[in-house]
């Protein structure tokens, strides 16, 4: 797009956000002609003296080339509102980010998207919700969107990844600023192959507070609906929900713990008229996505390899020791304890403290008997 270089520029300045840059184009027709615009046009548009002052310094000290060369030299693809690969929902928001920074890659089956969001401090429990409910969405093809933050969203993003699914990472900072810093490894597996992480933010800014709330609106502007697993009542998921609201997208939340203090956000949605959910079936269901979800988990209950065919095979309602595992299989003990943890996303296994493990269904779906 030969334009493509002054969405960047326009970008880079201070000031002028989507709604101004909705005037120029509605004025100029083509932002290479908006960039050039004379003071006298651009008071006529309803600016104001900082965002033209900034746009003509920005002007004369960018050099708006080299910009795209350093863009490109990152690995990083802009996409505009004209862009047809722009992801559709988002587009309709109000006040949608006019440009995204993106690593990786947004694919068709991204439309049919939902959010999982939560707290930084979460608990076991939210740890297991988190990847129940991936599991599902995972297993439905549904794209899970997440902030790539500590706690409940890099659960989600990371149970995606091992179940080869998709997802999308927002950031609240450049591309080549990720944050945490920790996250960095689970950002490069995201966007080198199984989804996408997405800023609205040039490369160089930092994660500032500042930044959060608006790529909590961009989550949201991706999903279908927005699930809260844990959050406090002060919680940036909250301001994720509030979002979703806001654009019409579904709200879910997770019950929990009245006492606890990351239950008291979801507990405090689903007063507020959220969609209480107790399985990955009720959103689902809610947002009429696919296959029921009944049907998937027997499916996922079947050994899809020799190493899990061979794991069954030994493993009963009666603990048994990862150790144990790996001396009646022969199988390297990395390789039990990865597959162990498939086995355990797909609630074929379970494990029951002190690393060991018992099956919960025979092949085929049905579960077993047994104290557990």
């Amino acid at each position: 797009m030969s334009d493509l270089k002054y969405w960047l520029g326009f970008n880079l300045v201070k000031g002028i956000g989507p709604a101004k840059l909705q005037a120029l184009l509605d004025y100029f027709g083509a932002l290479g002609r908006a960039w050039h615009a004379t003071e006298l046009q651009l008071e006529k548009l309803g600016f104001d003296k900082r965002a033209i002052r900034n746009l003509l310094a920005a002007r004369r000290d960018l050099d708006l080339d080299r910009c795209m060369a350093q863009t490109e030299k990152a690995g990083v693809t802009l996409l505009t509102w004209a862009s047809p690969e722009y992801p559709t929902y988002l587009r309709e928001v109000p006040n949608a980010p006019p440009l995204l920074y993106v690593h990786g890659a947004l694919t068709e089956q991204d439309r049919l998207a939902v959010a999982v969001v939560g707290t930084r401090r979460l608990t076991s429990y939210g740890r297991q919700i988190t990847r129940e409910l991936v599991t599902g969405l995972v297993a439905q093809g549904v794209t899970v969107v997440s902030g790539l933050a500590r706690g409940i969203d890099a659960v989600a993003h990371k149970t995606v990844l091992e179940l080869g699914g998709r997802t999308i990472g927002v950031l609240g900072s450049g591309l080549d600023c990720i944050y945490p810093a920790e996250n960095r490894p689970l950002a490069q597996q995201i966007r080198e192959g199984q989804g996408a992480v997405i800023s609205e933010y040039a490369l160089g800014v930092q994660p500032e507070a500042k930044n959060f709330p608006p790529r909590n609106r961009v989550i949201s502007g991706l999903s279908l609906g927005v699930i809260v697993v844990e959050a406090g009542e002060k919680s940036g998921a909250l301001i994720t929900a509030n979002f979703a609201l806001e654009q019409n997208r579904e709200v879910f939340a997770v019950p929990g713990n009245v006492n606890s203090p990351v239950s008291k956000g979801p507990n405090r949605l689903i007063q507020q008229g959220a969609k209480l959910v107790l399985s990955v079936e009720d959103v689902l269901e809610e947002l009429q996505l696919g296959r029921v979800v009944a049907q998937t988990a027997v499916q996922l209950a079947l050994p899809e390899s020799a190493e899990e065919a061979a794991l069954l095979a030994y493993l009963s309602a009666q603990p048994v020791h990862v150790d144990e595992l790996c001396r009646q299989t022969g199988l390297p003990t990395n390789q039990v304890g990865s597959t162990l943890t498939m086995m355990e996303l797909k609630g074929i296994v379970q494990q029951v403290g002190g690393m060991r493990y018992v099956r919960l269904r025979e092949p085929g779906g049905a579960y077993e008997t047994g104290n557990r």
